[in-house]
């Protein structure tokens, strides 16, 4: 699974930002269609969620989308054999 923000629903508060405990969230620097700053991933791969979901069969954190007031966060799942990242943190 992985993370992705809904540009048409987001509305730059950055919420996510704020309450992330992995700090996968920055604030953005570009204007989207609507002139919004919306939150970008940055290294989303560090998500425990997105990494060990699957594994446990359930989600882990979700943080993120529940603090979002406009539903913009969710999770969705990746295309077979699509290229991942992973990190091993010690």
């Amino acid at each position: 699974m992985k993370l992705v923000i809904d540009q048409n629903l987001c509305k730059g508060c950055n919420l996510c930002t704020m309450v992330c405990p992995y700090n996968i969230f920055q604030e953005g620097s570009e204007l989207n269609k609507k002139g919004i700053v919306v939150p970008v991933l940055d290294r989303p791969e560090r998500c425990t969620n997105c990494r060990l979901a699957n594994l446990y069969g359930r989600r882990l954190c979700g943080v993120c989308q529940l603090v979002c007031p406009d539903q913009a966060i969710k999770w969705v799942e990746e295309k077979p054999y699509e290229p991942m990242k992973v990190v091993i943190e010690y």
